[in-house]
């Protein structure tokens, strides 16, 4: 059961990242509508934190993901567990499709539980060095690519 609802929670977000905002509502002399105000994301320029981003992404995620992020070269194709090996988080696969509280979530609580392979790194990883780890592997990504996923993630968490 919370397989299901995690999967449909997962993605119902990534449908919402996916889909074209409403359009904007044009009535004459209405009264003037209350929007949340999108959070703004900006890429890291931090270099402490992206240094330390890097040092613990070495540290547990590489293994896996590979050192500059690039997983494994037939990440895509299911291994002999009959499970997709782990993906690269570089901006060569699909990370950048996913909001930040997915992305979050998903090292917070591996992918054990939805039939993946990663652990869960909750009890490892502070939400601090959670986010570290986020700007490192972003930081790999082209401009355009993190510019689309800023986009997105706005959209997504300001609702």
């Amino acid at each position: 059961m919370k397989v299901r609802i995690l999967t449909i929670v997962t993605m119902g977000l990534l449908l919402q990242a996916c889909s074209e905002p409403p359009a904007p509502v044009a009535e004459k002399n209405a009264v003037a509508e209350i929007v949340k105000p999108a959070k703004v994301f900006t890429r890291t320029q931090d270099v402490a934190q992206l240094a330390r981003g890097g040092k613990i992404f070495q540290q547990n995620c590489a293994q896996c993901h590979g050192v500059n992020a690039e997983a494994a070269p037939n990440w895509h194709k299911p291994g002999p567990d009959g499970k997709n090996p782990p993906p690269p988080l570089n901006g060569t696969a699909h990370a950048w499709h996913h909001p930040m509280p997915a992305l979050k979530y998903t090292i917070r609580e591996g992918t054990l539980a939805i039939g993946g392979n990663m652990p869960a790194w909750k009890d490892k990883l502070s939400e601090q060095d959670i986010e570290d780890v986020i700007a490192w592997f972003q930081a790999k990504w082209p401009d355009e690519l993190w510019q689309v996923w800023a986009k997105n993630n706005a959209r997504v968490t300001s609702k």
